[in-house]
């Protein structure tokens, strides 16, 4: 409801139908299913470096490798205008998104299997969305979701305490000394507590996750001991799933870990792509499209089951961050759709056939123009698609 780039988000199940509507290639790649501007983001790779890559595969499924490239290409321009450009610069966008893409393809295309997978993209500082946002990121550690997240037991371990800040030599004081027990905050109807049966059952989901992990992967997380468990309200494309909260300690309170347990439902592609490869349990088909796609992932991604329904397994924003629309505007677009063509050709030369798909697109110019004129037109109907939403909520 609150803007067109929110209703896009949120409409990935439309957009599938619209698709499966239209002509597509026949070449097929694992999809992310849902590319759009803010579902790329920064996180911690497996070393703890920071990279930039795509980051959602909620909607992952095999199918023709343009629906991704539609769709990034209509957000560009939602966002765009959204974000103070004209629709000339949002056209320039979505060509400089193909053509970037189409070189990238290129590159990939005669190279040596092993090289196109370690593939890395090393400009990402210099673009100056990418970079705020890994600026974000650096922020956004364990520590600090300690500290956004959870608050002292009460009664407790409590008593005052100082502590001096390096930086400026300022002292601050607290009313809880800092290995005090802690607990999930109550910041209804975003994050509740779980207690009793209800927390059991979520934990005991995690002797199946932990299977699905590699086996020195399993040992390290036994290194875990749990000790609070939320529910947490998730974002636009899944409000309504379960989605779960698990505070961990490691080596100390110094080592907080979080974990998240989130429902996975069906691909919004499935009804219209028939893959028998694609797994069953919701939570796997995710994991598998999210590892086949990324260079780097969670080291700890898994799966597991609650009460008959899928889960996906991750850590729980662990240097995690994305762009903000504002940060889109005049060149900050143009740099953004340059990066998001070569992320998605990364993507689909990983599970896709590179050399067919440039053989296809060959030049890119018409491939160009094409999907422009469809990412206008499909903003335009997004845009009047959410006044209609607007309209019938009254």
């Amino acid at each position: 409801m609150a803007s067109p780039f929110g209703y896009f988000r949120g409409a990935v199940p439309v957009m599938a139908a619209d698709l499966a509507t239209m002509p597509n290639t026949g070449l097929m790649v694992q999809l992310c299913g849902d590319a759009h501007v803010r579902n790329l983001g920064a996180y911690a790779e497996e070393d703890g470096r920071l990279i930039f890559d795509i980051n959602d595969f909620d909607e992952t499924f095999r199918g023709p490798f343009e629906w991704d490239l539609k769709r990034m290409a209509a957000s560009l321009v939602v966002a765009g205008r959204e974000s103070g450009n004209k629709d000339a610069a949002c056209t320039r966008a979505v060509v400089r998104l193909i053509a970037s893409y189409c070189e990238q393809m290129r590159e990939y295309a005669p190279m040596p299997v092993l090289d196109m997978v370690r593939d890395q993209i090393s400009r990402l500082e210099k673009i100056t969305p990418v970079h705020l946002a890994l600026q974000k990121a650096l922020r956004a550690t364990p520590m600090h979701t300690l500290e956004q997240l959870t608050a002292p037991v009460p009664g407790q371990g409590s008593k005052m305490f100082s502590k001096t800040d390096p930086k400026t030599g300022s002292k601050t004081s607290s009313n809880t000394t800092p290995d005090a027990p802690r607990q999930f905050k109550e910041i209804k109807p975003v994050l509740t507590r779980l207690t009793g049966d209800k927390a059991k059952v979520v934990l005991a989901s995690l002797e199946a996750y932990k299977k699905t992990l590699q086996s020195q992967r399993q040992y390290f997380f036994s290194q875990y001991r749990p000790l609070d468990v939320a529910f947490k309200v998730v974002g636009t494309g899944s409000v309504g799933l379960r989605d779960y909260c698990v505070y961990m300690e490691g080596n100390g309170p110094g080592d907080p870990f979080f974990l998240q347990i989130k429902e996975e439902a069906q691909s919004a592609y499935a009804p219209y792509l028939q893959d028998r490869r694609v797994p069953k349990h919701q939570g796997q088909r995710v994991v598998e499209g999210q590892r086949l796609i990324q260079t780097g992932t969670d080291i700890l991604l898994g799966y597991t089951t609650i009460d008959g329904r899928d889960y996906l397994v991750r850590r729980l924003n662990d240097h995690k961050a994305s762009i903000e629309l504002g940060d889109l505007n005049g060149d900050g677009l143009l740099e953004y759709a340059a990066l998001c063509g070569e992320l998605l050709a990364r993507g689909h030369a990983r599970s896709g056939d590179a050399q067919e798909i440039s053989g296809y697109l060959g030049s890119g110019a018409r491939f160009a123009e094409a999907i422009a004129e469809f990412g206008h037109k499909y903003a335009d109907q997004t845009e009047k698609d959410w006044a209609e939403l607007k309209r019938a909520r009254k």
